[in-house]
């Protein structure tokens, strides 16, 4: 989805300072950042107390607005700004869950389900493709299949369990699928540096 009129003025908006410019995009994108934060401590099985959501929710809007806007700056508008803060989203809060030490597990069927996947050597969530350009490069030169598996893995920040589940396929399938992936991509970049 291409960068819709409205998010392009508020962005234009914020990176010139206009007043309540801010205020504005808190209040456009506040309810996608606390879905994220909700959706990465549910996914790894970790209660959070509101206080705790708060922080993480400020967290997120403070790597956005670090460096004079630097992550906004950075936005090429070959998608939709809610996807890119997304993943920046994504990938603020899965860094801050994996430093700070889980409080209390949702069940203990949530902690025997975060066991199985730790036993399937899942690679950890902060190495996982996180640009989105990169990601969208992988996307246009897989099939249909793998590309589900990554867009599901990467972008929806799924676990393989839960991949396996949507998809129909066996769950230790999706590690080899992921790394086919992988070496497509790098295959396509080295074909393109060398062409």
């Amino acid at each position: 989805m291409a960068l819709s009129e409205i998010d392009r003025t508020l962005l234009e908006r914020c990176l010139q300072r206009k007043p309540r410019a801010w205020e504005d995009f808190v209040d456009r994108f506040v309810g996608l950042v606390v879905h994220v934060v909700n959706h990465s401590s549910q996914a790894r099985s970790i209660r959070l107390s509101p206080a705790d959501r708060e922080d993480l929710c400020a967290e997120v809007f403070l790597n956005i607005i670090r460096d004079d806007f630097a992550l906004l700056h950075h936005f090429r508008g070959q998608a939709s700004l809610a996807t890119y803060l997304t993943v920046i989203a994504r990938r603020v809060v899965v860094k801050e869950l994996l430093r700070r030490k889980p409080t209390a597990p949702l069940s203990e069927k949530g902690l025997q389900q975060a066991a199985a996947e730790r036993a399937d050597s899942q690679p950890p969530p902060e190495q996982r493709i996180i640009d989105q350009e990169e990601v969208q490069r992988l996307l246009d030169g897989l099939d249909g299949g793998e590309a589900r598996v990554v867009q599901l893995y990467h972008l929806d920040g799924k676990s393989y369990h839960e991949i396996s589940t949507e998809l129909g396929v066996p769950e230790n399938s999706i590690g080899p699928i992921l790394s086919r992936a992988r070496t497509k991509m790098r295959r396509a970049g080295a074909n393109q540096t060398t062409g």
